[in-house]
């Protein structure tokens, strides 16, 4: 087989815990670019990158890769391997890199500090720089502002060997993906084109199915109610032609069912009844070879409620160390109950650390702030899994609803130790909204999360009656539900600055 190909041959793969497999009897070849993989939260995106990059093996089938490969994940909660040697290394690409996205040396002994944004950057930096033969990376773009993922973009542009490709961003997979893969267990089909030509043929293709799917099941209705009458006809002819119902002295009776029983009157409408019969099993397993695939309908609310005050939170200016000797300047700030407010600046400005310190001071009542950090360790993912199992019946019970509601299956869920990164930011907002907040405080909502959940939690969010305090890099997504910025902003020597005027749009 071609050294130029990653080839899935009949690969066959399921967790411990589940019931059903991710694949089952997957085949599939990747050639040199961009191959966008697309699916719903844990549907295994991530579990085929591992698979391609021998961080997992299957069940069954083989796996043929062309050399070396690496795999950046979703979490940059642990330093990356060949950090140090990326810094140290004095040839023209890694010092490239390290003056285009802006990596420090002093990075690898303040990794804690960093922003999730600045660790992503590294992460990347080191993958373009090491140019595997295969390179597999799990959203890039999380965390990342607009600059970086420009420079992001163009260093993806250049790899030159078999890459994989796990985001929810959509302009990022039409710009560099030449195909998608597109998973719905235990199914895999490959599409040409980027996110929005591959959705498309997909999404046309899941109609066909689907009116091919109705004709068969309308073919097949047709002939159940066809059989059914001759069946009735039939039963008739048994019950006129049957001597059990006259008297045995009856011989004139008994000479007529004689007759009928050689006219072919009666034999015909068996011999119907057998045909359609045959017809109709011939029609049922039609309709099941031509079922649709089952679509989740999804669409979230939920009910919330603005705080029974004049304001819901004030606290006075302060400055608020960032790692090192830098430090941010925030003026007094103050937010209203119907305030929809986006908080902006650059990766490292401190916006995280911002909230973290607007969390900690809030007095609210229990159970009415929903806040969803910038990042989920594994650890802490584990810890509210055993949180969520502990949950009373009728709480868990809405909380699993609205984990449904976002396109993921709750008894998977629920059977994972630890879910995937987008199903765990699912169950923080799940638990979050089933007790009826007066704030919704969120650090990257979009990370992780597949494409229609998005879509669906921007809808839940733009219904809501509660204050709203949002930091992403997605400008659509703080367009479409935000009317006020807070900005922050460098000043040099370490200092930045949030600036107090808030402004529309």
């Amino acid at each position: 087989m071609s050294t130029h190909f990653l080839h899935f041959v009949d690969v066959s793969f399921s967790y411990d815990h589940a019931s059903v497999p991710l694949f089952d009897g997957l085949g599939v070849s990747f050639d040199e670019g961009w191959t966008g993989i697309i699916g719903a939260n844990g549907t295994g995106k991530t579990t085929l990158l591992l698979l391609a990059t021998g961080g997992l093996s299957p069940r069954d089938g083989t796996i043929r890769a062309p050399g070396s490969s690496l795999y950046c994940p979703q979490r940059t909660d642990d330093l990356p391997p060949f950090f140090h040697d990326f810094l140290e290394a004095r040839d023209a690409s890694a010092g490239e890199l390290r003056g285009r996205l802006g990596i420090e040396e002093q990075w690898a002994e303040r990794w804690e500090s960093l922003s999730h944004g600045e660790r992503k950057r590294a992460q990347i930096a080191i993958a373009l720089w090491k140019e595997p033969p295969v390179l597999a990376i799990d959203e890039p773009t999380n965390h990342i502002d607009a600059e970086t993922r420009r420079l992001l973009l163009r260093g993806l542009e250049g790899y030159r060997g078999i890459g994989l490709l796990v985001s929810h961003d959509r302009e990022l997979l039409d710009r560099l993906c030449r195909r998608c893969l597109l998973i719905d267990p235990p199914r895999a089909t490959l599409r040409p084109g980027g996110y929005t030509q591959a959705s498309l043929l997909d999404t046309q293709e899941k109609r066909q199915r689907r009116e091919r799917y109705e004709r068969a099941r309308d073919q097949e209705r047709a002939l159940q109610r066809k059989v059914a009458e001759k069946r009735r006809e039939a039963e008739g002819s048994r019950r006129r032609l049957s001597k059990r119902t006259i008297d045995p002295r009856d011989r004139d009776a008994a000479r007529r069912i004689d007759l009928a029983r050689l006219s072919s009157k009666d034999r015909t409408v068996a011999r119907q009844v057998s045909e359609l019969e045959g017809r109709l099993d011939r029609a049922s397993a039609a309709a099941a070879s031509a079922s649709a695939a089952k679509e989740h309908d999804l669409g979230l609310w939920f009910r919330s409620e603005r705080v029974r005050r004049d304001i819901l939170f004030s606290f006075p200016a302060a400055d608020l160390p960032l790692g090192g000797d830098r430090v941010l300047a925030v003026p007094a700030l103050v937010m209203y109950p119907r305030d929809r407010i986006a908080l902006t600046g650059p990766n490292g400005c401190g916006k995280s650390t911002l909230l973290g310190h607007i969390v900690a001071q809030l007095m609210l009542p229990a159970g009415r702030l929903i806040y969803l950090p910038q990042e989920v360790s594994a650890e802490e993912s584990a810890r509210i899994m055993v949180d969520l199992r502990e949950l009373k019946g009728t709480e868990l019970g809405r909380a699993m609803t609205v984990v449904n509601l976002l396109g993921s299956d709750p008894d998977r869920i629920l059977a994972s130790v630890i879910p995937s990164p987008g199903e765990i930011r699912k169950v923080l907002i799940a638990v979050g909204i089933a007790r009826v907040p007066h704030l919704i405080v969120m650090d990257e909502p979009t990370n992780h999360l597949d494409l229609p959940s998005i879509e669906c939690l921007t809808a839940a969010l733009a219904a809501c009656e509660c204050g709203l305090l949002l930091v992403s890099h997605d400008t659509r997504f703080n367009s479409d539900l935000t009317a006020t910025r807070w900005e922050i902003e460098g000043e040099g020597s370490g200092r930045n600055v949030m600036r107090v005027a808030s402004r529309a749009g």
